[in-house]
């Protein structure tokens, strides 16, 4: 399955490869894409979209359109 996911607070080289990181534990083979202009996270893989989407969260990045119930406590507490 591809899917390409908004991820608004990608900033630099070094967010790309923690998401990509946080992509290969779960699932090694996957191939992962990130574009850092235009905030995008490509990715082929045989995992659910739901899961791929709560490990980019858990890594401490923002899927536009996708609130968990863990980032909405985060967001919560930040106020």
């Amino acid at each position: 399955m591809a899917l390409k996911l908004k991820v608004s607070n990608i900033a630099c080289e070094g967010c790309a490869e923690i998401i990509t990181e946080s992509i290969h534990v779960m699932e090694p083979e996957t191939k992962v894409d990130v574009d850092i202009n235009a905030k995008t996270v490509t990715v082929e893989s045989e995992a659910s979209e739901e899961s791929i989407k709560q490990v980019i969260v858990t890594a401490g990045y923002a899927v536009k359109g996708y609130r968990s119930d863990s980032s909405f406590s985060q967001k919560k507490f930040r106020l």
